[in-house]
């Protein structure tokens, strides 16, 4: 029997909530976005599998928890790897609204008074502030026009698990009992890494470069360009997509403290090895 004849399938799971793409469906390759006709995109809400492998380790560190979430329930995504950055925060908050409802606590600790407390968030005031960069303003750099586009989950997820790697291999050759000589060459060769890994992602993060008679769009020229400019020219590409990506980040929250009426900001970071925590 299919799941189109189980007779228990109107009972099943149905959308909760209904969500706008910040990037408004740009950015996406063919065929991995279903866009409905009014641009709003259906969210279930998660199922028990889903909460088991969002406390999975593995599947937390390769990214596979996240991807597999969005499958579920994002089906509109049909290769969540594919989704580009610009969305994946305002989808995996929505996924928590659609499985526990708006309002989520979060520890708080008043900078003045040292109170510690819960905050109790409302994820749709979250959502509504999510927007998506103007990724068709062009960096001009002289003769040079460079457009950037965002980064997929993949992309970016391979640079964070390349990122933790590079900070435990410092950590850790930090703290050897070795020789002088052979802990400098170890950790060059960490920041020599690093260096290689800034230069892909930046690459990664560019559709194309525009001079007066070409357009470049191979990556392998663009990356060997970013390896050969003026420092200068690559530390204003670099600061240029710097605040691009600003506008994805989640803004702090502003929170009254109980205690003391003392004003502050927090910080409003999506950890996914506690964000889908049910709700008390």
């Amino acid at each position: 029997m299919s799941q189109h004849d189980n007779p228990l399938r109107k009972h099943f799971r149905q959308p909760a909530i209904y969500l706008r793409l910040p990037s408004q469906g740009q950015h996406y390759s063919a065929g991995v976005l279903d866009m409905p006709p009014n641009g709003e995109i259906p969210i279930l809400p998660m199922t028990a599998l889903d909460e088991i492998i969002t406390r999975t380790p593995d599947a937390l560190f390769n990214g596979s928890s996240t991807v597999e979430v969005l499958r579920s329930c994002v089906p509109n995504i049909r290769d969540p790897w594919q989704t580009p950055n610009t969305d994946l925060n305002a989808l995996l908050v929505a996924v928590r609204v659609a499985s526990y409802g708006h309002n989520m606590d979060i520890p708080s600790k008043c900078p003045k008074c040292g109170n510690d407390h819960e905050y109790e968030v409302d994820l749709r005031l979250v959502l509504d502030n999510f927007r998506s960069p103007d990724y068709t303003r062009p960096l001009t750099l002289g003769d040079l026009s460079i457009t950037f586009s965002p980064m997929t989950y993949r992309q970016v997820n391979e640079s964070s698990r390349m990122r933790f790697q590079d900070d435990k291999t410092m950590q850790t050759v930090t703290a050897l009992d070795m020789p002088e000589e052979e802990k400098m060459r170890e950790l060059s060769n960490t920041f020599r890494h690093i260096t290689e890994m800034t230069i892909r992602t930046l690459g990664e993060s560019i559709a194309c470069i525009t001079a007066p008679d070409i357009m470049v769009t191979d990556q392998n020229h663009i990356q060997e360009f970013l390896r050969n400019c003026p420092k200068n020219v690559f530390e204003e590409i670099k600061e240029f997509l710097i605040r691009l990506r600003q506008g994805t980040e989640i803004q702090p929250l502003s929170i009254t403290c109980g205690e003391c009426q003392h004003q502050y900001e927090q910080q409003f970071t999506l950890d996914m090895s506690n964000f889908f925590e049910t709700a008390s």
